[in-house]
């Protein structure tokens, strides 16, 4: 192995050790949860990445979620014309999101609408439930709900709304950790438009990255909130339960409807997030050039650098070289106030104008980013589950924070594993 994929090795171990020092019972975490979710990552990421049939299959996949944006962009030219047009079409404005990337959530919504009602995705649903429940011995319910959010993001929740009300704290921190740490697949494929250009096998990666933080979730969660009571549903396998529609076209009218609820609330966290992150740059601005020369601190003073700082150490830990480190620190940082959205636009911009040393750092940070671990996502996804069991909302409340935290350091183990498995001879890049 080269240098820094050792450093990503000792960078899963250090991040597994951060978590069992802000676990408030070391001695009731579930081992064999911690045992099986690294073992999973590990032999995923060593499939996909070094196996010559697992890089098959990842090309297959990204070939896949590339093909289908081509469908999913023809209602939407249809609607909005050239502003429709991506960069590099004729006549193109250029990357427009509210034109170009968010109305594909449409598509992806109704598409895996059409899946549920065929049954496939629940099919998928089960085996991967099984699959935890059985290997990792916690509840069926919170199996679901990691397994629901590899492909769907808070709409996981209802998939095991008749156990919500029984669920133990620990239950809960995993449902709001597993909603977090992973991405739906309706706004998957805004990264994608945001980075083929520069990143041709983003989409393989993104899939595989979603694959492989439900099980860093399950381990990050139970490592800060061990389980101490006794689940309902532990043990047994849970049925999804879904809304089922009389006929397909009811379940696409549903879908689309579902997506628009979807970009309406994207719009409206961007708008508000990204303005009020602006008014605090400016204050810290206006305070760093009043106090800043004052105390020997006059470089940057913005919510970007102060997170950048905050997450430095955690970016040299996942393998990121050092060279890249400072720069990459604060993208991955920011995601934690100004969402993955804004982050992965960032990283585009990066990328494109060649502001990377090396190819390994822009890959790892692509998976560090994959996951909807920041604040507007705690207000999201405590509102929605509350919303499906009153009961339970000062549970929920109360562990909000901690799952937060689980999140981000799941999606920081993802991206450490992935970087144990960085090739530069490999497919990572489409080389």
């Amino acid at each position: 192995m080269e240098l820094y994929n050792l450093v990503s090795l000792a960078g899963v171990l250090a991040l597994l050790g951060f978590a069992l020092l802000l676990n408030p019972s070391p001695r009731r975490t579930n081992l064999r949860v911690v045992g099986w979710g690294l073992a999973v990552q590990l032999v995923l990421a060593l499939f996909i990445f070094r196996v010559p049939a697992g890089r098959r299959f990842f090309l297959l996949i990204n070939d896949a979620v590339v093909a289908l944006l081509e469908p999913a962009a023809a209602g939407v030219r249809f609607v909005f014309g050239p502003l429709a047009k991506g960069p590099g079409e004729e006549g193109s404005l250029g990357f427009i999101l509210a034109f170009q990337g968010l109305p594909t959530i449409i598509f992806f919504s109704a598409l895996i609408a059409v899946l549920y009602h065929y049954r496939v995705m629940p099919l998928l649903l089960k085996v991967f439930a099984r699959f935890f429940t059985k290997t990792m011995r916690i509840s069926g319910a919170e199996s679901l709900c990691a397994a629901s959010n590899i492909f769907v993001g808070v709409e996981s929740a209802f998939t095991v709304r008749p156990h919500l009300a029984a669920m133990t704290r620990s239950e809960l921190c995993t449902v709001l950790t597993a909603g977090m740490a992973t991405v739906a697949s309706n706004v998957l494929a805004v990264y994608v438009l945001l980075l083929r250009e520069t990143f041709p096998t983003i989409a393989g990666h993104l899939v595989s990255a979603s694959f492989l933080s439900a099980p860093a979730a399950l381990v990050m969660s139970k490592m800060l909130l061990p389980e101490t009571g006794r689940p309902r549903t532990l043990g047994l396998s849970v049925a999804p339960h879904y809304e089922k529609h009389s006929n397909v076209f009811e379940a696409v009218i549903a879908g689309a409807q579902g997506g628009v609820k979807v970009i309406v609330g994207v719009v409206a966290l961007l708008i508000a997030v990204l303005g009020l992150v602006a008014l605090l740059d400016l204050l810290l601005k206006t305070l760093g050039n009043g106090i800043g020369p004052a105390i020997g601190l006059s470089g940057d003073w913005s919510l970007r650098a102060v997170l950048g700082v905050l997450f430095y150490p955690f970016t040299l830990a996942v393998g990121i070289p050092p060279a890249d480190a400072g720069t990459l620190a604060g993208i991955i940082g920011e995601r934690l106030v100004v969402t993955e959205l804004t982050a992965y636009e960032h990283l585009a911009v990066e990328m494109a104008r060649g502001g990377l040393e090396h190819s390994r750092s822009g890959v790892i940070a692509a998976y560090a980013l994959c996951g909807f671990a920041h604040v507007p996502s705690v207000a999201i996804f405590v509102g929605g589950i509350s919303a499906l069991a009153p009961s339970q909302t000062r549970s929920l409340s109360s562990v909000a924070f901690r799952a937060l935290v689980a999140a981000t350091l799941a999606c920081l183990l993802t991206a450490a594993v992935a970087g144990v498995f960085f090739s530069e001879g490999s497919i990572l890049l489409g080389e």
